[in-house]
């Protein structure tokens, strides 16, 4: 399987685990606790987006990732940010347009996800999660030098 197949597979899997997130609680907020249609949306997300990042930097961008890099939690959350505008935004377009979906959000929270996938997975890929370019290590000095009396004895 090509590495990029495989690598948007994975980002699927991810979404659907976050998907799942994303609606249990938005279900468990809403029926459970009350919370309105909108609100409990964002509360969602971020527990969504917790969930995703987890995922998706231990499997779907390892091997993009470098030990020593850093800030991958507020690029990945600010990645997200806009994807869930156009999430979110299908969502309440949705619940505002349709009653239908107050009763059965999941169905919102689905097409909203759809709506929010390519802009996620290409803001992950390409900035978030980006591979590094390999460091070159520049010979010491004592190294170069050596090179040079080589050169000159041959």
């Amino acid at each position: 399987m090509k590495a990029g197949l495989r690598r948007f597979m994975l980002f699927g899997i991810a979404g659907t685990l976050g998907f799942v997130v994303d609606a249990g609680i938005t279900l468990l907020l809403l029926r459970i606790v009350g919370m309105n249609y909108y609100v409990s949306r964002l509360v969602a997300f971020l527990c969504a987006v917790v969930t995703t990042y987890h995922f998706n930097r231990r499997y779907t961008f390892a091997d993009q990732i470098d030990a020593t890099q850093t800030g991958f939690r507020r690029r990945y959350l600010v990645a997200m940010v806009g994807g869930f505008a156009l999430n979110y935004g299908t969502y309440a377009a949705l619940g505002l347009r349709f009653p239908f979906f107050h009763e059965f959000p999941v169905v919102a929270i689905l097409a909203g996800s759809f709506a929010g996938l390519l802009v996620n997975y290409l803001s992950s890929k390409y900035w978030v999660f980006r591979a590094t370019p390999a460091v070159t290590k520049e010979p010491a000095a004592s190294e170069a030098a050596q090179t040079i009396a080589d050169r000159k004895i041959s």
